[in-house]
């Protein structure tokens, strides 16, 4: 194993239900009487992308909505608030990131949600996860598509010199698994709070808690 690719800002730490409150906050300011609740929440995150995730709800309902207005207020929303959250790394984390550095590999963030939401969530934590443990941040403004395309994936090989066959990612969704394993990559299932009843038989493994020593196990099964 040569790279450790983080696939969103949920497996690093979980903001699954302050996207989903900064979402219900959106709506109010924008005077749509819409409100996501966990289970709904849970269920739309089978599929990744929340400005499309606002348009399909305008289509259901047949309103008359600026899906990328309401999705960038929410983005603001979102960012403010993971200020004050007191976020904290997600189990395992810290651990695999510090063990992967010092056996020699390589650490990416590779997502397709905004650069500023990757800021907010990395300057939240405080040091406990900071920019300077990653060789690389991936966000949606590096690719020219979102996942479950593989472009992201295929950008950050491209950019740390690395082959699909000596990675892992990590992912909490199903269209980022999708995204991996269109191009190649190992993947470890690593659910968030509102993925947790999500199928993820695509991954190569299912885990609860992050191990360097779990992942180097799924390159050499």
């Amino acid at each position: 194993m040569a790279a450790i690719l983080f696939g969103s800002i949920s497996t690093i730490a979980d903001t699954s239900e302050l996207q989903r409150d900064a979402f219900n906050r959106a709506f109010k300011e924008h005077g749509l009487d819409w409100n996501w609740s966990q289970d709904d929440y849970r269920e739309l995150l089978k599929k990744a992308g929340g400005k499309q995730r606002v348009a399909d709800k305008a289509a259901e309902t047949g309103e008359d909505v600026d899906a990328e207005a309401v999705h960038a207020t929410k983005s603001r929303l979102f960012q403010e608030s993971v200020k004050d959250a007191g976020l904290s790394p997600r189990p395992g984390v810290v651990e695999t990131i510090k063990d992967g550095k010092d056996a020699g590999y390589k650490i990416a963030l590779v997502t397709t949600t905004s650069k500023e939401n990757v800021d907010a969530v990395v300057d939240a934590l405080g040091g406990a996860v900071d920019r300077s443990d990653f060789d690389l941040l991936v966000s949606i403004s590096d690719v020219d598509r979102p996942k479950p395309d593989e472009s992201a994936y295929l950008y950050a090989l491209s950019s740390l010199g690395e082959d699909a066959g000596g990675s892992v990612a990590i992912e909490d969704n199903l269209d980022g698994v999708a995204a991996a394993k269109g191009a190649g990559i190992t993947v470890a299932a690593f659910p968030s709070e509102n993925s947790q009843t999500h199928d993820f038989d695509a991954a190569d493994e299912r885990v609860e808690q992050l191990s360097l020593s779990g992942l180097q196990s799924l390159t050499t099964a």
